[in-house]
C-alpha cells in the first residue's frame, strides 16, 4: 500500500528538486509516520486493499462508530481514477451508513480534485480544518426529509 501512497504525493514532489531515491524516503518515512498515526486514532478501523478484476488498484481505510462511519483514506492508483470506482465505493459506504442510521464522513484537501466529487454525491462540510474539510454526508431519511402525500 506504501506504492499507492505514495501515488497521492507524485503530482507534489513533482514540483521539488530531489532526486528519486530522495522522493522514494520521504514517501515511505510519511506513510509510515501516517500508519502510525491510523493505529493510534483508530485502533479498530478496517484496512481494506481495493481490487478491480483481481488486480489491487486502491486502498480503503473506514473506522465504524457509534454514530457514523468515519473513511479514513480512499485512494485509488491514478490509471484507475475518473472510471467511477470511487463512486461505486462511496455509494456502497453510503448504503451502509443509510442502513444503520449513521452519517459517513471523510477529511479532505481543500485542493483535492476528489472534493467535487463528494460534493456531487451530497457531502457537505461539517467543519473547515484549515487544510482540510471535514465533510460528512447523511442519509435524506436521517435528515427529517419525508414525503408529503
Amino acid at each position: 500500500m506504501e506504492a499507492v501512497y505514495a501515488s497521492t504525493r507524485a503530482e507534489e514532489l513533482a514540483a521539488v528538486p530531489w532526486i528519486a531515491e530522495q522522493k522514494a524516503a520521504f514517501c515511505r518515512m510519511q506513510f509510515a509516520a501516517q500508519t502510525e498515526h491510523y493505529r493510534q486514532h483508530y485502533p479498530n478501523a478496517r484496512h481494506s486493499v481495493i481490487e478491480h478484476r483481481g488486480t489491487a488498484v486502491g486502498r480503503l481505510y473506514v473506522d465504524r462508530w457509534e454514530r457514523e462511519i468515519r473513511i479514513m483514506d480512499i485512494t485509488l492508483l491514478p490509471e484507475h481514477r475518473g472510471a467511477g470506482l470511487g463512486t461505486q465505493l462511496l455509494r456502497e459506504l453510503m448504503d451502509e451508513a443509510a442502513g444503520m442510521g449513521k452519517a459517513l464522513s471523510i477529511h479532505v484537501e481543500k485542493f483535492n480534485p476528489a472534493l467535487h466529487l463528494y460534493e456531487r454525491l451530497g457531502f457537505r462540510m461539517r467543519e473547515d480544518k484549515g487544510v482540510y474539510l471535514l465533510m460528512e454526508w447523511r442519509s435524506s431519511a436521517e435528515c427529517g426529509v419525508r414525503s408529503v402525500e
